[in-house]
């Protein structure tokens, strides 16, 4: 969608100043949240696109003005109201106010590493033959979706070219919200930098986006 969250190619955020040796959290609630998130998300209540979609939809001020963890507690919070696994009251309180409601699933500790280190593939198999092949010349598609999207902004209406086929995944627009996996080609694409900023963009650069077959069209 085009929210607060698809800042690419925008200005006045300031530089982008990576942390040496950065921890990968920086506080306690941090692994907190980070840990009830994939907890819940193994419920099956709602899936990985669900989640990110919930993350895009919180309003642009209150988007800006948080921390990445915030922001995953944040669009947890929703969730979990949004599901009724529990009531707006109950999350302000801080405690349930009735019996838990029956999940699909429940994460234990036992054999909890290896699940994650084997994955949630989201890879399927593909029931069509691509659309495109490498070295064919595409435009992205100028759309812009209310709900949840993976096509990045500043490539919408941009030509650019096919430089690899990845194979067939879950499609996210409609994954996020229960409307079917839709398993459907993923191309690498590249844009010059001029063709995506003009004369601005460096002469030699290139960007190469992941794009969904349905972003994409012949140029």
């Amino acid at each position: 969608m085009n929210g607060a969250q698809d800042l690419g190619g925008c200005h006045g955020f300031g530089p982008v100043t990576p942390e040496p040796d950065e921890p990968v959290f920086h506080a306690p609630w941090e692994r907190r949240v980070f840990a009830m998130a994939m907890a819940m998300g193994y419920t099956g209540a709602w899936n990985l696109d669900g989640s990110r979609a919930n993350r895009e939809s919180l309003p642009p001020a209150e988007y800006l003005a948080a921390s990445y963890y915030e922001i995953w507690l944040k669009a947890l919070e929703k969730q979990v109201a949004a599901t009724g696994l529990a009531t707006q009251a109950e999350i302000e309180a801080g405690k349930s106010a009735a019996p838990a409601e029956p999940v699909a699933r429940v994460l234990h500790r036992e054999g909890l590493e290896e699940r994650f280190r084997a994955g949630f593939p989201s890879s399927r198999t593909a029931a069509a033959a691509a659309r495109f092949a490498v070295g064919d010349a595409i435009r992205a598609r100028n759309d812009h979706p209310t709900g949840h999207t993976r096509l990045p902004r500043y490539v919408r209406g941009r030509h650019g070219r096919i430089v690899r086929v990845d194979g067939v995944f879950v499609f996210p627009d409609t994954n996020a919200y229960g409307a079917g996996e839709n398993p459907t080609w993923l191309y690498t694409v590249a844009f010059t930098a001029q063709e995506l900023w003009g004369e601005s963009g460096d002469s030699g650069g290139i960007v190469t986006v992941a794009a969904f077959e349905p972003y994409l069209e012949p140029a």
